[in-house]
């Protein structure tokens, strides 16, 4: 009997420094390294034949499916050492499982698109080399909206569901508890008030993503502009970052998700994940 494979939404970090080794990653990265694998079941004869890896890098105006059968890394990212730009990460593409990908998606209404040449980016590239850094299992790219549409991103989840049965995983790659680049550079995300805010804020995602009913957790999500902090941690037209978490909501189907946190810059930065 085939595994159903699971959905997890990770925290990716930030650009390319859990693999420069950079303190303030370390959390995330030792959860990178030992629990996303564990939930995958790497290594063992369930881990999946696929994975569909829904990126905060990449925003169209319609989902797009990275087809080849091979990708190049795209390095995007700036101001690094020059390590970070030789960076490998040699898993493969595969056309089959990107076909079945669009094809879910049309069975959803939902046009998508095929891209053989764009490279992976480093919310692909990032993750991956630390949760399988054999590169033994392919690799489909997919993009976020540019409309930010938290309806439609939950219909995509809903149509990639499908494609666990085959044992095809799914993976958020986002940054779901905060990705406000200015705040944490000023620093005023390490004041007491903003750490309260980002509690709180915490909170709602996670009531919204343990809820077990799938039409409901879809409406929760449908509001979460409204949610207390919604602003502060993902500022207007900047919600990139937590769009691969929306996508992976719908993805998880019935049942209550899982969730575990790691400290970074202060905060909890939280995953979620069905298994």
């Amino acid at each position: 009997m085939t595994r159903r494979a699971p959905v997890i939404s990770i925290s990716h970090g930030g650009g390319p420094m859990p693999l420069l080794g950079d303190p303030s990653q370390a959390k995330i990265t030792h959860s990178l390294k030992t629990r996303v694998p564990e939930i995958l079941k790497l290594g063992t004869p369930e881990q999946p034949k696929a994975i569909v890896l829904v990126t905060a890098h990449w925003s169209t105006d319609k989902p797009t499916i990275s087809s080849g059968e091979k990708h190049e890394l795209y390095y995007d990212y700036y101001g690094f050492p020059d390590e970070a730009y030789s960076l490998k990460y040699d898993a493969p593409g595969s056309p089959e499982v990107a076909e079945l990908v669009k094809r879910s998606l049309e069975e959803a209404g939902l046009q998508g698109r095929m891209d053989g040449s764009r490279g992976w980016d480093h919310g692909v590239f990032v993750p991956m080399m630390l949760i399988n850094p054999s590169a033994s299992i392919p690799i489909i790219q997919l993009s976020v909206l540019t409309s930010e549409n938290p309806s439609a991103h939950y219909a995509m989840g809903r149509a990639l569901s499908s494609l666990r049965e085959q044992n095809i995983a799914i993976i958020g790659s986002g940054f779901a508890s905060l990705h406000n680049l200015r705040a944490m550079f000023s620093g005023v995300t390490r004041t007491p008030a903003f750490k309260a805010l980002n509690e709180e804020w915490s909170k709602q995602v996670g009531d919204a993503v343990m809820t077990e009913d799938v039409e409901e957790r879809g409406k929760k999500f449908e509001g979460w502009r409204k949610w207390q902090g919604a602003y502060e941690m993902h500022p207007r037209g900047g919600a990139e970052h937590f769009l691969p978490l929306v996508v992976c909501v719908g993805a998880g189907g019935e049942g209550r998700g899982k969730a575990y946190s790691d400290e970074f810059v202060g905060l909890q930065m939280w995953s979620y994940y069905w298994d």
